[in-house]
Formats: C-alpha cells, structure tokens, sequence
C-alpha cells in the first residue's frame, strides 16, 4: 500500500523595500501603512495558508561607509505590526523575526507570551543571531560578537525564555472572588538563570500563553546553525530552492535530530522561494525576464559586484564589461555585515568564473547579475507552479515553502486564488483550518505534551 501524500505548508513573507520586491511596479503599495500589512494578511488567511513572516530591520546596511538605499527600509517594529494583525485575522499564523545577539531574553519572552495570549495561540518568533558591526552600533554594548560566540549566545537565549515561558503552568490562577486569593502560588512565574551570557533571577509576570511557548523557527545554514535548529527549533528556513539541493539539506537536517531525541516530523523545513504566475508558462518566462531586469537596476548590479571586487566601482558602466582588475583581497571590506560577503569565501575564483560566464555570453555587468543572481523559484501556470510545488515537497526536499511576491501587497493574490485551489484538489493542502493554534496548524505538539516534554 502507497503512503498518502505529504500535506503541503504554505506561508508568506512580506518583504519589505529591498532587491526582491519591485516597488516601482504600479501595482505596489505601501509597505509602511497597515493597509498593505492587512490586504496581505488576510490574502494569506483567506488561502488557508499557516502564517505570515516578517523579517526584521534593525538598521539600514552600510557599502563604503555610506548608507545602502538599495535594502530594506521603512520597516516598523515587528512586535507592534504582528500584534495589530492579531485583531484582523482569526487564524492565521503570525511568525516575527527577533535577534537573539541585540535583545534581552526577558523582555522577548514577555513579548512573545503577550502577542500568544492576543493572538488565541498563533505567535512564532525566528530565532536569529547578528554578527555586523551597524547594527551594533545602534546598542548600548556596541560592537558586535565575535561569530563564534553568535551561536553560543543564541542558544542560551533561547533555553533561557524556555525557562520563562515555563515558569507557568498554566493551572496557577484561581481568581476566588468568595477568598479574594487570585493565584494558587504566589510564587508563579518565578525563574532563576545563571549562565555564560545571562544571570538573571526573579519573577515572570506572563501566565501560561495558548502554545505555552511560541513556535520557534531558524534560519541560519552553516553547521552550527542547522545544528542549533536540530536541537531547538520548530522550523527551519532555508535557500535551497533547487531540487537536489534541497534534498541534501534535508536530508541532512533531518538525520541530525536522532541524537537529541527527536523525530523527523518535530522540525519543518520551509524554503522561501519566489514566483512569476501568469495565465500560460510561456507568458510567466516573460514575465520573469521583467522582473527579474526591474530587481536588479544598474545600481543593484554595481553593489553588487562591489561585494566580490571590494573595491568601489561606480564609475564602470553597468551595462558594459566586468572590471579587467582584480578584487581586493584584503581584511577591511568594503560591504562589511552583510551576508553576502560570506557567499564568496573565494573572490579571485569568483571573479574568474563570472569573466568567463559573461565572455561566454556576451554579458554587461548588469545582465551577469540577473542571470547568476537569485531568480524565482517557480515560474509558470498556475498547473505548472502546483504541480511543481508538490513534486518538490513529495520528494523530500521540503515540507512547503514561503512565498515572497515580488510586489506587495497584491502580490500574493493570483497564487491565492489560482494555485492553491490546484492543491487542494489534489488533496495535498488544506481546505479550512482544522484548529485554532500556530502549532495545530504546523502539526506541532503542544509543549505541556508528553511527546514533546521528552525533547524539551
């Protein structure tokens, strides 16, 4: 007898003003006005998707010490636009990015517990860790940490706010009006750490939230990062889009949690992967060709490069050749925190395999940009985007995928109502959400249960 299909997860990411989106298109909107926030959100709810992301912006990036204009900007606090959407969704998951390297673990714990009680249980907070020297200097510690103490830093944070959330149980009010006694203990909540990174003590003054703890997801690809998701995390983000990629990284991230007593179903892998739609594949080719052209202006292109050359070349022509010198290999770089930087660990190869690609191809500066750069994930009809979709996740190399439109915020709705009715035909994805929590949602126990105290 055959296994039935894997169920699909779907969610959306709302990008912000950065190189995914094409926020010159007529048809985008604001990316700042609560408008835009609500318009995708309830698409996203309306399509029975599990939740909606925001990545965070703590600061704008900086190349050649001066402000990168070209990257996210006008992104408002995480917390207070995630909890606004609590009020005009019902269902929908509500999943926020957070630093663990420039926060501290009592004020998110209490953030997160706050958003789960508002929310009816539908938090999700993306564990994440900085090693830039910008965002640093927004903080009173300043600097940054060294990025081999990013991972160890994280860690405790995270097992610190598990100890907050557990400091309830969830059966300590008693709220006696006849007695006036309110908390069966009045010792609830209390905590008491002391770590490498953290030594706190005292009491936490959120009750037992719906989940008891949020979702917890992770997004960071080097060995200690899949290893920190295997032994921590709910879900995991990745980059892999391509198929056999994909399933290595799996593969590999799903071996990893046998040795911390877990089972394969206990962590979700979910790529963000982007999409050109359009009525027939041969039109969705066009239309990623144009915005792929619209992402990436002759300014993109040059920054870009900037990241392998480490040289400041904004005097080449962005539709001429690649600079005939080579790139500076030297310690201070010019695009310092940024990741990718961390892409090219080889910027002399780098540079000789681009020369060839765009010799091979007669190629200006800007055109080996958008041809090597990130490109959609999936384009075609809407039968070609689903069945695609569903390949993909059937053979293992993921558990769904989180949509990034290239416009916001209409940018989800053709998807919503031209490709996720395909799934659910297919019996693949839901057709209306079967309970009210994130983690029903995700197929995620509850923390208080015994499966997952056992991991805990």
């Amino acid at each position: 007898m055959s296994k039935p299909p894997k169920q699909i997860h779907l969610a959306a990411h709302f990008p912000g003003v950065n190189n995914t989106t094409v926020w010159s298109d007529p048809k985008a909107g604001s990316h700042i006005e609560f408008s835009s926030f609500v318009h995708f959100a309830q698409t996203a709810e309306r399509a029975k998707f599990d939740f909606l992301f925001l990545a965070e912006g703590l600061r704008l990036r900086e190349q050649g010490g001066e402000i990168y204009d070209l990257d996210v900007v006008g992104r408002p606090d995480t917390f207070t636009v995630l909890t606004a959407l609590a009020a005009v969704t019902e269902r929908l998951g509500l999943t926020g990015t957070i630093n663990s390297t420039f926060n501290e673990p009592y004020e998110v714990a209490r953030q997160f517990a706050s958003l789960d009680h508002l929310s009816g249980g539908r938090s999700a907070w993306n564990v994440v860790t900085s090693w830039d020297a910008f965002t640093g200097e927004n903080f009173r510690r300043g600097g940054f940490l060294p990025q081999e103490e990013r991972y160890s830093r994280a860690q405790e944070f995270l097992a610190t706010a598990n100890e907050l959330f557990d400091s309830w149980h969830g059966d300590e009010i008693l709220a006696d009006r006849d007695t006036g006694v309110f908390l069966r203990d009045a010792k609830a909540g209390s905590f008491v750490h002391s770590g490498q990174h953290f030594d706190i003590h005292g009491q936490f003054n959120v009750p037992r939230s719906p989940q008891g703890r949020p979702v917890v997801f992770q997004a960071g690809d080097s060995d200690k990062g899949r290893e920190f998701a295997a032994a921590s995390a709910d879900a995991i983000f990745s980059r892999h889009a391509a198929l056999e990629a994909g399933r290595a990284f799996y593969t590999d991230v799903k071996k990893r949690l046998a040795k911390y007593g877990r089972r394969p179903d206990q962590l979700l892998i979910l790529p963000a992967a982007s999409f050109a739609l359009a009525d027939t594949d041969e039109e969705a080719g066009e239309l990623a060709r144009e915005v792929r052209r619209q992402q990436v202006s002759g300014a993109t292109a040059l920054k870009h490069l900037e990241f392998v050359w480490n040289r400041d070349l904004s005097s080449y022509d962005p539709e001429g050749p690649l600079p005939d010198i080579d790139p500076d290999v030297g310690a201070d770089h010019i695009s310092q925190g940024r990741a990718q930087v961390r892409m090219y660990r080889d910027p002399l190869a780098t540079a000789r395999e681009w020369r060839e690609l765009a010799a091979a191809n007669n190629w200006s500066i800007r055109d080996l940009v958008i041809n090597t750069g990130n490109r959609q994930t999936f384009v075609g009809s809407p039968a070609t985007i689903a069945k695609a979709i569903n390949d993909y996740v059937q053979a293992d190399a993921s558990d769904g995928f989180i949509l990034v439109p290239h416009t916001t915020p209409t940018g989800l709705d053709d998807f919503a109502d031209k490709v996720v009715p395909l799934l659910q035909e297919q019996g693949v994805f839901r057709t209306e959400y079967e309970g009210t929590t994130l983690r029903d949602h995700l197929g995620l126990a509850h923390p208080d249960s015994a499966d997952d105290r056992a991991v805990s």
